[in-house]
């Protein structure tokens, strides 16, 4: 065992290993498990967010680290569980399918490893810990770290509970770390060294591997323009809309001062009519509405009250304008184009940050990138394309005609 597992068998609700490759963590995990359950009758569960099949489990790794101790004749190992001849029980299930009923089956558990953590839901962990509470039960979780705002990273690393034990530990923490992986950490960091801090050192991304706007992103934190962002009085505040009903609707609320584009505000929400969210911008009472930027399809008239997003904005005594289409492509090089103007409220704005973070393209499988993917995290990086496509038509007078290009000898 390394050195550094002293603490898994010690007391407290919680245990984190986190770190990168190499590092031997689900290694000692296991062991550690395996020692505890021969030492006495205890219950087991090993879990993940997705688990399919029994071949997605860590199944096979304690079976193997069962030989590896010589503790074959205290296990029985079935295809789907793992039996201690003293009544010690492994159970394997995933999260994400269990429901607050189903899930009620693990109350006898004495301890739950969530193994690859970082993926665990806010929705599973809301599930899984209140159904571990056998006295003196604990949760351990072993993680690669993605992003700092994963609900995992976030919760049980970034502001731990008090109970919980925390070890970041990394390749240089494993005594056996073998020669084939230092090559291939050699040679991740001299390929990629953008990537080798998140795989062989466990720091976490501000954006996702693969994120359309990941550089951009990086930029924006380097130059502190994801900060708080206090509304300006002098200044108008435009909205931005990509339109949605099933998938979410998604309303940014920008300032314009000379170049600088500031994202003070962000709602996003579902099945809800275009007069609630109205009633929802209009809450903020000290904002100096100027023009609602609407995508083309605003104009697109609802089959049941023959109206448009464009009509009943201008019925409610806003100031629509209808954006011309442009394609996804274009609209992401224009967003492009904003980015080192804009900046973004770290706390009304977090949504938006979230999905900005997370908006990426589907591979094809052989690992081509192709169109972004439409996901829950799509909407507001849709909404930031219309911003693009409107910003230089975000004036401060009160009354200012719209035109499809800014003539150059507008100035603020």
């Amino acid at each position: 065992m390394p050195e550094w597992s002293d603490g898994l068998f010690a007391e407290g609700r919680y245990k984190v290993i986190h770190g990168g490759r190499g590092s031997g963590k689900s290694w000692a995990v296991a062991r550690a498990l395996l020692i505890l359950a021969a030492a006495k009758p205890i219950r087991v569960l090993c879990t993940r967010e997705v688990q399919e099949s029994i071949k997605d489990s860590v199944h096979r790794l304690l079976s193997d680290q069962i030989q590896a101790l010589g503790l074959g004749s205290a296990f029985e190992v079935t295809q789907a569980e793992i039996r201690g001849r003293n009544g010690s029980l492994f159970v394997f299930s995933g999260l994400a399918s269990q429901t607050v009923e189903s899930i009620k089956s693990f109350e006898g558990i004495d301890i739950a490893w969530c193994e690859e953590a970082q993926s665990v839901s806010k929705r599973s962990w809301d599930v899984l810990l209140p159904t571990i509470r056998k006295p003196n039960s604990q949760v351990w979780m072993t993680l690669n770290p993605l992003l700092e705002t994963d609900e995992t990273y976030a919760r049980f690393v970034a502001d731990p509970p008090k109970s919980a034990w925390v070890r970041r530990v990394n390749w240089r923490d494993n005594p056996w770390f073998p020669e084939v992986l230092e090559f291939e950490r050699l040679e991740t960091k001299r390929r990629d060294p953008d990537a080798y801090g998140n795989l062989w050192e466990g720091e976490p991304l501000r954006a996702a591997e693969g994120a359309i706007y990941r550089h951009e992103i990086d930029a924006m934190y380097a130059t502190s323009r994801i900060k708080p962002l206090p509304h300006d009085p002098i200044l108008k505040v435009h909205t931005v809309w990509d339109l949605g009903w099933n998938d979410a609707m998604s309303i940014g609320m920008f300032q314009r001062s000379s170049s600088a584009l500031m994202c003070i505000n962000y709602i996003e929400n579902t099945h809800h009519t275009v007069d609630w969210y109205v009633r929802q911008l209009e809450a903020n009472k000290e904002y100096r509405w100027g023009t609602d930027f609407i995508p083309h399809d605003g104009r697109s008239r609802d089959h049941n009250s023959g109206k448009s997003t464009e009509d009943i904005l201008q019925q409610m005594g806003r100031r629509p304008h209808v954006l011309p289409p442009l394609s996804v492509e274009e609209g992401i090089k224009s967003a492009r184009m904003i980015f080192p103007r804009l900046y973004i409220d770290s706390g009304n704005g977090t949504r938006l940050i979230e999905c900005l973070k997370r908006y990426r393209r589907t591979l094809s499988k052989t690992g081509v990138p192709m169109a972004p993917l439409h996901d829950e995290f799509s909407h507001g990086a849709d909404m930031l394309r219309y911003a693009a496509l409107s910003a230089n038509q975000m004036h401060n007078w009160d009354e200012m005609p719209i035109y499809e290009t800014e003539p150059e000898s507008f100035i603020d």
